[in-house]
């Protein structure tokens, strides 16, 4: 470690790293009234428990203490009730969570048991109302992470490591909760020191010991042989995840303007996109990845992905599989469409009367059926009467837009107004007998359309992918 932290204290040190996020983390710039430590028990979260606690006490701010418990290790109840006993003896308001791990598997009970414990760590805090969550992870996890990521042939993002503070939705499960590290440049060595100096009491997760988890294999076997020929090597680690944090951030800087220029609507325009080297096109489309939320692909998967879409021919229906989503190219744009997995030949049409609602859900549908006053529309009277029926196209339906135009197929309707042949199948008709009333994407068959005075009433169809999303999972 460097020497001005070496001189420092762990509390003097955690006090300035806070006030730095306080400053800068704009949910908490109003003032911070409380705080949480994710806390298991072990020597790590009890040593940032008992700086938290003393420095919460001086400020009259609330500390609560949040304790996930996995079920994986025997000891779990008695960690949980030790957690109790601790936080209530420094009177701390303590939460705990159960959580239960379904995957057999050696790394994806890890990989499980971390999403978990997050999603019921972000519950915690949104239910006692407390905007910054802290955690233990100090340089030594900051340089297992970035090793364990090197290993995995990690990019930039990934070698970035941890960073003193940033908002994890993903993890936490809401945009305007922060998690911050405050000890991240201490290593464990300082923080066993202190414990012993402090006299704290911990508990020891045996989990810890087991070689079969990467980052204990690492922490045990490769670390210490790195100790031993490369002293202070964790700071250099974190030195190059600060580095590679400068990096990532101009990475997406780039993105950013990229995509202003290769942005059309939701989509992405060939022509501009053409224009970039395969390097800006492939981080132009993680930060676009990113920006909705989908898991990032291999860069093998990326560039296979980019060359399809480049070198398909212009009429081609194209679709690359994404386990989040599917990527389509439509008139040279490139789309993200859901993947919902519905076989719609088997949703059967359903009746339904109008009683003057100004929306209809049809979770079989995946959507909402919207009733608003028009200009041009159809006789509410006229509408309240009629026995309809909402249903997908079967195929051969036909419809007329106006008198002096004739009546063409849906087909033709979707390919004058530009609609992809993927959103086709997904756009449902609302009809009364065998006549078709309307049709998503194209409008009212002139025939329904009321010629007298109003009230009107147009229709407007607004997809839902979480009432789709319900009905696949359910």
């Amino acid at each position: 470690m460097s020497k001005n932290i070496q001189a420092t204290s762990i509390p003097e040190y955690f006090e300035t790293v806070l006030a730095k996020v306080v400053a800068q983390a704009a949910p908490v710039q109003s003032g911070l009234s409380r705080l949480a430590v994710a806390y298991s028990g072990g020597l790590d979260s009890t040593v940032l428990l008992h700086v938290a606690a003393r420095y919460a006490a001086a400020r009259g701010i609330t500390l609560f203490a949040f304790h996930v418990h996995h079920g994986i290790s025997a000891n779990a109840d008695n960690w949980l009730a030790h957690c109790t006993e601790q936080a209530a003896a420094r009177g701390v308001v303590f939460d705990s969570r159960r959580v239960a791990l379904r995957d057999s598997d050696k790394n994806g009970v890890e990989e499980a048991a971390r999403i978990a414990r997050y999603a019921a760590l972000g519950a915690m805090c949104l239910e006692h109302q407390v905007p910054l969550l802290l955690t233990a992870h100090h340089l030594d996890d900051q340089a297992e992470t970035v090793l364990l990521q090197l290993l995995r042939g990690s990019g930039a993002a990934g070698l970035s490591g941890m960073d003193t503070w940033n908002a994890a939705p993903d993890l936490l499960g809401h945009a305007d909760l922060l998690m911050a590290r405050p000890l991240l440049k201490m290593s464990r060595a300082a923080l066993e020191r202190y414990a012993v100096e402090e006299k704290l009491d911990c508990v020891d997760d045996e989990s810890n010991h087991d070689p079969h988890y990467a980052r204990n294999a690492l922490r045990q076997q490769v670390m210490p042989l790195l100790a031993q020929y490369f002293a202070g090597f964790q700071e250099r680690f974190s030195r190059s995840a600060g580095h590679m944090q400068s990096t990532q951030r101009l990475l997406v800087e780039l993105a950013a303007q990229d995509l202003a220029v290769c942005a059309d609507g939701d989509c992405i325009d060939l022509e501009p996109l053409r224009r970039l080297s395969g390097e800006r096109i492939d981080n132009l489309l993680r930060y676009w990845f990113g920006l909705h939320g989908l898991r990032m692909p291999s860069s093998a998967w990326l560039s296979e992905m980019r060359q399809q879409l480049l070198a398909a021919k212009a009429d081609a229906q194209l679709c690359v599989t994404h386990p989040d989503c599917h990527i389509r190219r439509h008139r040279n744009r490139v789309f993200l469409t859901p993947c919902d997995d519905i076989d719609r030949s088997e949703v059967m049409p359903r009746a339904f009367r109008w009683s003057g609602e100004t929306e209809l859900r049809f979770a079989e549908f995946g959507g909402v059926l919207h009733f608003e006053p028009a200009e041009q529309g159809v006789d509410a009277g006229w509408l309240r009467q009629q026995s309809l029926q909402i249903q997908y196209r079967s195929g051969g339906e036909r419809i007329k837009l106006a008198f002096n135009r004739p009546t063409k197929s849906l087909k033709h309707h979707y390919q004058a107004f530009d609609i992809p042949a993927w959103e086709r199948e997904s756009l449902p008709l609302v009809g009364s007998g065998k006549q078709i009333l309307f049709a998503t994407g194209i409008g009212f068959d002139c025939h329904s359309l009321a010629t007298g005075p109003g009230p009107h009433i147009g229709l407007r169809w607004q997809a839902d992918p979480l009432l789709l999303r319900k009905r696949v999972v359910g």
